[in-house]
């Protein structure tokens, strides 16, 4: 059940036995924000994952986002791939700060981007996906405190909302296709469908 305390977008809660924690997992188009003591856990190939924080009021949340893979003739003309990013990146912003999590104080550890998916005719979209998030939170002024971006494994992310801690684990021996056929899916979404709208950030 969704409060004051937290906001979601479809995400499975449990208890994490291992770390002894209640916890989210989120899948790609997926966020999660709150300001209690959870784990909020996800995997990545080619996607990204922004962690964000305000180390003051100890809210935080992550999202799981990618760029659909578009003709570059026609991104330069729509700036569609763009656009989903801002979009996920400028959801889980919004939702922060309604929850009362201070612009200027956020802080930002990101992860992903590996180049997992074989077969994307246009460029590396994990490569994309890291460019972006990185970019974003430049224009943004949002600080990135960590990240572990690119490379070419899988990686399963714990992130400690109240805290700002991360554990990443990479994952060298995956012994399924599960990762990736999530990811070719989602993107073959992302082809057919607009963004849900424009969101603005507010402070």
């Amino acid at each position: 059940m969704t409060s004051v305390f937290e906001n979601v977008l479809s995400p499975a809660v449990y208890f994490d036995r291992n770390f002894g924690i209640e916890a989210a997992k989120i899948l790609p188009g997926e966020y999660y924000t709150t300001s209690r003591e959870m784990l909020i856990v996800t995997v990545l190939g080619s996607c990204v994952a922004a962690c964000l924080r305000d180390p003051v009021t100890r809210i935080g949340g992550m999202n799981h986002f990618m760029l659909p893979e578009t003709d570059e003739s026609l991104e330069a003309i729509t700036g569609l791939p763009t656009r989903y990013g801002t979009f996920a990146m400028e959801m889980l912003i919004n939702q922060m700060l309604k929850m009362g999590a201070q612009r200027s104080r956020i802080e930002a550890k990101i992860f992903g981007g590996g180049k997992v998916l074989h077969g994307f005719t246009v460029s590396d979209v994990g490569a994309r996906n890291a460019e972006f998030v990185r970019h974003f939170l430049e224009v943004e002024n949002i600080p990135v405190v960590a990240e572990d971006l690119l490379d070419i494994y899988p990686r399963k992310v714990y992130f400690f909302a109240q805290t700002g801690r991360v554990l990443v684990k990479k994952l060298r021996s995956v012994h399924n296709n599960t990762i990736i056929e999530r990811e070719r899916d989602y993107s073959a979404r992302l082809r057919y469908q607009e963004p849900a709208g424009d969101v603005e950030l507010f402070s």
